[in-house]
């Protein structure tokens, strides 16, 4: 087994980082053709699998059926460990019902400490980890900036994200996830938000189209909206059951 790099003397060491997963999967309709028994056991051997995860990652699974035509539901994986994230996906994909299953869509990235934030950052966010707030709706995205933002002075760049987080401030009860994903995966970070209100997460995208910061956005889709459901429940509701 290869063991961790060790820093070069003198260096300081590594801050912590959690890596984030945002996995979505899609149930094809010829698994409703199977025997009542056989499906029933299917979703016991996921919902097991789902419920026992390493020991470092935790996950929070939610439902999109009715909210995306594309994808049945969200695995919202956290760990210290990439192999983490790696082994709980295999774990997901050895099970009988996994035949039945697609995974369309997959966002990595890492938890870290925003360079704009200052004294701002607090908490899990400070130390660059991920903790999610348990909130009932999750909204993920993608997001790219044009390349011109960086080539915009960094007092500039804070100065426009100082607006950006003004904004953001008035509306308390809506809680941002960022994953940074800069060689990582496709794009640049992958934004998810957690809300007791899907008006109140509107209400904030809607406010923020004015400012200057948005300006400088290349992508912020596809958009996925999440109800936070326990794993049987989730399952349950891709499968078409009451």
């Amino acid at each position: 087994m290869s063991e961790a790099p060790v820093p070069a003397k003198g260096a300081e060491p590594p801050e912590p980082r959690d890596f984030v997963r945002y996995s979505f999967f899609h149930l094809r309709p010829e698994w409703r053709r199977l025997a009542p028994s056989e499906r029933s056991a299917q979703i016991t051997g996921l919902v097991e699998r789902i419920e026992t995860p390493p020991k470092d990652l935790f996950v929070r699974t939610y439902s999109t059926v009715g909210t995306k035509s594309s994808v049945d539901g969200l695995l919202w994986s956290v760990s210290p460990r990439l192999e983490a994230l790696q082994e709980f996906d295999g774990r997901l994909r050895g099970c009988a019902m996994a035949g039945y299953l697609d995974f369309p869509v997959g966002y990595l990235g890492m938890g870290r400490r925003s360079e704009y934030l200052g004294e701002h950052a607090h908490g899990a966010q400070e130390a660059g980890l991920v903790r999610p707030a348990d909130l009932p709706y999750l909204f993920v995205y993608p997001f790219v900036k044009k390349r011109e933002w960086y080539g915009l002075p960094f007092e500039e760049r804070r100065r426009i994200m100082g607006e950006h987080f003004r904004i953001g401030h008035k509306f308390p009860g809506v809680e941002i996830h960022t994953g940074y994903s800069f060689g990582l995966d496709d794009a640049e970070f992958i934004l998810a938000f957690e809300s007791a209100s899907p008006a109140e997460f509107l209400d904030l995208v809607e406010a923020l189209r004015p400012s200057e910061a948005s300006r400088y956005t290349a992508l912020e889709t596809p958009i996925f909206t999440g109800v936070a459901a326990a794993p049987r429940r989730m399952v349950e509701l891709a499968a078409g059951l009451p």
